[in-house]
């Protein structure tokens, strides 16, 4: 026991520093340690609640430092311990709704990683999707097939750029069975998570249970299914769970970049197969849509947001609803730091970068921008250590990968030496949030994305 609460002594000060204070107080106060046996840390909370959003939110950051800290892998688990706290304590429910536990899928052997699937994003629902021209087809699909799975549009495939939308509704339509049909069991999963679970279960000689897991779902959601073009063995896997999956009227749904038509060195009989249901494609949002999009951000997040500032951004920023989101984040940071009103001339002062012509930006750019600017080196970004300076340079180069970049947040997570994608999530919000109570961080991140946008 002494063990377990040094281990935990140490690790709880770091996970303070990676998440807001509300977040703190809200959910990570609230877990304890229970006993370590071998790689597994047991935690326990105080009730359902608090276990369901430390499962579906946290438990990758969580696994992140205690590894780190450990130094080597350790997988955790949570148990409900109702004496830590009475019932009086646990959250309000107007305070933050209670999140539906998340179908996510359990290792099939000890050999494996404890976390093969993508968690649902509980924030992307069809409520929190901005409808337009551009998108309307996917939209309607998207919810015709989470109302009525496996019934029509099977398969669906979205397709569309970066940055419009494609994996929000993935994410809606896992949310929305989630909680209309509990009994039905969700998987969420990048292609690269996908190929990954299929390396291991070679590795592993564990194919069986990985074939199992993903013929046995009721709704297979895959992001960025063009990653699979050149893998002739993942295609061939994938054909295979396509027609048991579409035999037992389960329904799959598909995102990319592109067409199948367009997708290299995509086997014809799979390129068939993704063809024979509905194609629903994104287009990039006009003028009205982005004014929207930023009023509903800006109304998420308690914004006042001028008509002509709206009008401004969306003028500006056309093609990535990312960058849009990004520019009134910068914007809404320095009317809370300065004291000041977001008005015209102030918007026009913070982002007078945005007129520039683009620039491909890469991780790797950025990654180089931000050890220059730390003074460290990438490795130190990338690598495991926790020291503050490391993780606020770390934070700042997530956050803006996240949004100078196409990147998805698992994608991001690689970057960063194979985090959970959780990880990368509350090191974005964390930035968002200092952005706008320190002005050191807003200046860093500002200079840092000006710098960036320059062309070479």
């Amino acid at each position: 026991m002494a063990e377990v609460q040094e281990i935990w002594g140490k690790c709880a000060p770091m996970l303070h520093e990676s998440v807001s204070d509300a977040v703190w107080q809200m959910w990570l106060s609230k877990v304890v340690p229970v006993d370590i046996s071998g790689d597994n840390l047991r935690l326990g909370v105080p009730n359902s609640v608090v276990l369901s959003k430390v499962n579906d939110r946290f438990l990758g950051l969580i696994e992140d430092v205690v590894s780190a800290e450990v130094g080597s892998t350790i997988s955790i688990s949570l148990v409900v311990v109702p004496d830590l706290a009475p019932a009086a304590d646990e959250p309000e429910g107007d305070l933050e709704p209670a999140t539906p536990q998340q179908p996510t899928m359990s290792a099939p052997d000890q050999g494996q990683r404890q976390t093969d699937s993508v968690r649902l994003d509980e924030r992307f629902t069809f409520e929190s999707f901005v409808p337009a021209a551009s998108n309307r087809l996917a939209l309607a699909a998207a919810q015709t097939v989470a109302e009525s799975p496996g019934r029509s549009y099977n398969p669906l495939f979205i397709y569309g750029a970066s940055g419009l939308g494609k994996t929000h509704l993935l994410h809606a339509i896992g949310n929305w069975v989630v909680q209309n049909y509990p009994n039905h069991k969700v998987l969420y999963v990048t292609t690269e998570t996908f190929l990954n679970d299929f390396v291991d279960a070679i590795r592993h000689n564990t194919t069986l249970a990985f074939k199992k897991h993903y013929r046995e779902c009721d709704i297979l959601l895959i992001d960025d299914i063009q990653f699979i073009q050149n893998k002739e063995g993942l295609q061939e896997e994938l054909f295979h769970t396509y027609n048991d999956l579409k035999s037992a009227g389960k329904q799959i749904v598909l995102t990319s970049d592109r067409t199948p038509r367009s997708i290299d060195t995509l086997e014809d009989r799979l390129r068939s197969r993704l063809l024979s249901g509905l194609l629903a494609e994104i287009d990039p949002p006009d003028l009205e849509t982005r004014i929207a999009i930023l009023r509903a951000k800006a109304a998420l997040d308690d914004i006042v947001l001028p008509d002509d500032v709206a009008d401004f951004v969306a003028t500006n920023v056309r093609d990535n609803i990312r960058e849009l989101e990004g520019a009134l984040t910068r914007v809404a940071a320095f009317a809370s730091l300065t004291g000041t009103p977001i008005s015209l001339e102030l918007t026009q002062q913070v982002l007078s970068d945005i007129g520039a012509e683009p620039r491909l930006i890469t991780p790797d750019m950025i990654l180089e921008a931000v050890a220059e600017t730390y003074g460290l080196t990438v490795d130190d970004i990338v690598g495991p250590r926790r020291a503050r300076p490391l993780v606020t340079a770390r934070h700042v180069a997530m956050y803006l990968v996240r949004h100078l970049t196409d990147y998805s947040y698992p994608s991001i997570g690689k970057v960063f030496g194979n985090r959970d994608h959780s990880t990368c999530i509350s090191a974005v919000e964390k930035i968002e949030g200092q952005m706008k109570e320190r002005r050191n961080i807003y200046d860093q991140v500002t200079t840092l994305i000006q710098q960036l946008r320059v062309s070479g």
